[in-house]
């Protein structure tokens, strides 16, 4: 006698015939594996006898029903509904010539499998049936293959450069080892959203991106394998390129990383009358958890490479070590940018213009390293950030990303320092008859508004703001050998240097003039 169980509220269907013993439960194990958080790793037993299927329950959490009767063991027939846990399902008799092959489903039958663990898709692989689906009568033989296949796939994976490469990889060898007509790749985002990657033909030619989302979904939130052999008479294949496109029989497997998060889909289909089974099923479950760790790795690899030119791109413009907490703290640089209080330091170069006439350009261009050289190093070694050069001035700032108590002190002792590292730099440039250079610091503090400016194809880190362009003022205001300040930057130190007032300084805008002060050298 051959009997069907079919889900009531479900998709879920499964042929029973013989009388041998059939489990039904949650996990991959079992004959009748339904997905369910009320359904027990083994709920049941089922065996097919002349009258009907009876039904055991092994002692599951949430019981087993036959017409809505809790039951320990009980005869069902056809027309009763038996429920495990919440999972309901009707009993109908088929005819023999009905039943479905051993090995393969019945037509539009959809079978839904849950995904090994990580590490044991090889496993599954060895104790799976995909050998019988290799030409040849030698089951070692097959064997032998079956694991070639996979050894190569494990193998060529590695070898890809990057994620665009690894997504083209998998698709040329789900191609190779199952007789698919499309493929095609999702991959999920930070927050689960599946995104169309890669879809193709056999032909390499790009073909629609569109997966069942219902079908999507299942394999992304019940991390399971699904497979339906008659995808136009299975309710969840509904989307428009499906039926447009006459699909046949579809599988879509959840690729898995190592810490049991759904990476992406892998999906494929057909169009012929070729109808993928259960053996290609457990080939492309084991193929999926082998480009799953490929995938993994290639998106750790490119994320490393990304996180190392950051890194190397802040330290352009930051001290190594604001560099490293900037890296390390995704939040420290917003996109956009936000309003904080900085000190900024401008230091501009006397008559570089006049100079830089008498200079050869590899002359100049010597110097001005030299020089700034020592001027960036003034400026990290206080902890301050590189703004920009702008021609032969140097712009830094103190307070972002990362703000501290004293910006205003580091700020000025770095202002001390360019001097003293400018008269150290004027010894050796005298004693080999090169020209000498003088500079003017100005020194302000403020409210600006600090975040990345520019367009999408070049963004730079830097602030903007009226704080910003009194200090380009002070700067361009002090004579040669001076450090000008404003009062509310002299108000902020919290140990000032000796200073001397200055008469208040009349500036474009400012209805009231700047009081401005002079470090005393």
């Amino acid at each position: 006698m051959h009997f069907r169980l079919i889900g009531v509220g479900n998709t879920y269907t499964f042929e029973l015939s013989d009388s041998a013993l059939l489990s039904v439960g949650r996990a991959v194990t079992n004959d009748c594996t339904v997905v369910d958080p009320t359904i027990s790793r083994k709920h049941a037993d089922l065996r097919v006898t002349a009258g009907g299927v009876e039904v055991v329950d092994g002692g599951s959490s949430n019981g087993t029903f036959v017409n809505g009767v809790l039951i320990e063991k009980s005869l069902v027939v056809p027309g009763d509904e038996v429920k495990f846990g919440k999972v309901v399902f009707r009993l109908e008799r088929v005819a023999p010539v009905q039943a479905a092959a051993t090995g393969a489903p019945r037509g539009g039958a959809t079978i839904v499998r849950q995904i090994p663990k990580a590490g044991d898709a090889l496993a599954l692989s060895g104790k799976s049936k995909i050998g019988d689906s290799l030409p040849g009568s030698d089951p070692a033989e097959k064997d032998r293959r079956r694991l070639a296949i996979l050894l190569e796939v494990s193998k060529g994976l590695t070898r890809s450069a990057d994620i665009e490469a690894l997504l083209q990889k998998i698709a040329e060898y789900a191609f190779q080892v199952l007789e698919a007509d499309r493929c095609a790749i999702q991959l999920t985002d930070e927050f689960g959203t599946l995104h169309p990657k890669i879809s193709r033909d056999r032909r390499g030619e790009r073909a629609s991106s569109d997966i069942p989302q219902s079908i999507s979904r299942m394999a992304v939130d019940d991390k399971v394998a699904v497979l339906s052999d008659d995808a136009a008479d299975d309710q969840r294949f509904t989307g428009q390129s499906v039926m447009l496109q006459k699909v046949r029989s579809a599988m879509c497997v959840p690729l898995i990383g190592s810490d049991s998060h759904v990476l992406g889909v892998l999906y494929v289909d057909n169009f012929s009358l070729k109808r993928f089974n259960e053996t290609d099923l457990d080939f492309l479950i084991a193929f999926s958890g082998i480009a799953a760790v490929a995938l993994e790795n290639g998106q750790l690899a490119e994320r490393i490479r990304k996180e190392a030119l950051a890194r190397s791109n802040f330290e352009r413009f930051f001290t190594p070590h604001l560099a490293a907490r900037i890296a390390s703290s995704p939040d420290a640089v917003k996109l956009g940018g936000d309003k904080r209080r900085v000190a900024i330091l401008f230091s501009d170069i006397r008559g570089f213009t006049a100079l830089s006439e008498t200079m050869s350009p590899d002359a100049m261009a010597t110097l001005l390293t030299e020089y700034f050289t020592e001027m960036v190093e003034c400026v990290f070694r206080h902890g301050g950030t590189l703004d920009k050069f702008i021609g032969d001035c140097v712009m830094a700032q103190w307070g972002a990303p990362i703000s501290e108590h004293d910006d205003c002190d580091r700020a000025m002792q770095s202002a001390l320092d360019m001097m003293e590292e400018l008269d150290r730099l004027n010894v050796r440039w005298r004693a080999e008859n090169r020209p000498t250079l003088q500079i003017g610091i100005g020194l302000n503090v403020g409210d600006v508004f600090a975040g990345n400016i520019g367009s999408d194809r070049r963004l730079e880190y830097t602030v903007i703001g009226d704080p910003v362009n009194v200090s380009s003022r002070l700067c361009g205001a002090a004579a040669p050998g001076e450090i000008l300040l404003s009062d509310q930057f002299r108000t902020s130190l919290g140990s000032p240097p000796p200073l001397e007032s200055l008469p208040p300084m009349e500036l474009k805008g400012k209805s009231q003039a700047l009081p401005v002060f002079r470090v005393r050298r």
